[in-house]
């Protein structure tokens, strides 16, 4: 598969200032793959170290950060002549030993000649309040999913996409039935890679979405396993109701939707452990729609998504007919689906912060709003054919120097400082 993180990783290969590099992302969206992938493309040896119940690699990082010491036991661990330049040194399931991720740093501080990418969750790090993360001695590289565009060439679909990516609308518009049922499997399938391969492969529906149950089942065991004991069952309770809560018409996060009389600081805790696994997106609440974003934010006040859009499909159990035939998938669950699928499109393109906006009394709602560069832009998502904003409308009235989005299924449209974009240009 073609993954756009490749070319950041190249990025980071050829600048002059690199620093050792994580690759962070929640599991099963590719990282090792990638990684691997990466040593087979740019560089002529592979050092690969899999930090999971690897007693050996434990005892390596242990006894001190003496980088020539750890050098040379990568070197006997892996059997590869480690050189600069043209060596990769991958560090895999870092998590399990967070003494390596320490040992960054001075890799960083005395050998930066030397090429280091680790992968894995960050999670549990910070629990080890004996080691010291590595701040300002890393580079980092955000993955995710596979995106729609990443989906189509995977499809081997690399005309559609090269066409989404020219924004000449006058001819994307002529395949817009074709585009629209393209976004229909990804609605199904998600971007979680083996569910996209096995779609790929066999077309086979059921396996697709038993790919993708194995994948939450394994999400579920990774509760028990890393989070604190005391806070796995709130985390499996905030993890089982984000899909409800996203179907709702008002889809701010409810506590007491988990339990009678719950509070933030009942789940706070568990919702932030999964936000640092990367299994959920949080998107605060703007009190104002005013530049800087950040200064407006409500801390109390947001909306929690999932990783992947297939993933959500299989934990609501939506059957196939129902996503790749039904003429109203994309506003079935009062458009909860949609703007799963809009933010994870503005995830994978590095867009952040991402924020949404309501008034008090509601007369005023913006699904998100994003700066880029000097401006503000208000987005609308649209799940069906009625795409009347009143909420829009009036703040483009008051405002007339801002320019907003509305994501919808309708074909491309510009109505003054009003853009339609249809959903499959995210």
């Amino acid at each position: 598969m073609k993954r756009l993180a490749l070319q950041q990783l190249i990025d980071w290969k050829n600048k002059s200032d690199r620093k050792p590099l994580i690759l962070n992302g929640a599991r099963q969206v590719g990282k090792t793959w990638l990684l691997h992938e990466f040593a087979r493309l740019e560089y002529k040896k592979e050092a690969y170290v899999i930090c999971r119940k690897n007693e050996l690699a434990r005892q390596l990082f242990s006894q001190d950060f003496n980088v020539e010491r750890i050098l040379r036991g990568l070197r006997a661990i892996t059997s590869v002549d480690i050189t600069p330049a043209d060596t990769l040194i991958i560090l895999d399931e870092v998590q399990d030993i967070p003494e390596a991720l320490e040992a960054l740093k001075y890799f960083k501080e005395e050998a930066p000649e030397y090429h280091i990418a680790v992968a894995g969750s960050l999670l549990g790090i910070s629990l080890h309040s004996d080691v010291s993360f590595p701040v300002g001695k890393i580079n980092v590289i955000n993955m995710y999913p596979l995106n729609f565009e990443e989906f189509l060439m995977a499809k081997g679909e690399e005309e559609a996409c090269k066409l989404l990516a020219t924004r000449d609308f006058a001819t994307i518009n002529l395949l817009h039935e074709k585009f629209t049922d393209l976004l229909r499997e990804y609605y199904y399938v998600g971007g979680m890679p083996e569910a996209v391969l096995k779609y790929v492969e066999t077309g086979a529906l059921q396996e697709v979405r038993n790919i993708q149950l194995e994948i939450l089942q394994g999400y579920d065991l990774d509760f028990s396993k890393q989070a604190p004991r005391e806070q796995v069952p709130r985390i499996r309770m905030v993890w089982n109701s984000i899909p409800s809560q996203l179907f709702k018409e008002n889809k701010k996060y409810i506590y007491g939707a988990l339990r009678k009389g719950a509070r933030a600081n009942d789940f706070e805790l568990a919702i932030q452990w999964l936000n640092n696994s990367g299994l959920i997106y949080k998107v605060p609440r703007c009190t104002k729609p005013e530049l800087p974003l950040p200064v407006y934010e409500d801390l109390s006040a947001f909306k929690l998504y999932m990783l992947d859009i297939g993933l959500m499909g299989a934990m609501v159990n939506a059957a196939p007919a129902q996503v790749l035939l039904k003429n109203d998938i994309f506003k079935e669950y009062k458009g909860g689906m949609t703007e799963q699928y809009v933010l994870q499109q503005m995830k994978s393109k590095g867009i952040a912060p991402i924020y949404y906006h309501n008034t008090n009394d509601s007369r005023l709602e913006l699904d998100f709003i994003i700066q880029r560069g000097g401006e503000m832009i208000p987005i609308e998502v649209k799940a069906e054919g009625n795409v009347r904003a009143n909420s829009l409308t009036a703040l483009l009235t008051r405002n007339p120097q801002l320019h907003a989005l509305r994501y919808s299924i309708l074909p491309y449209k510009q109505q003054g400082n009003l853009t339609n974009i249809p959903l499959y240009a995210v």
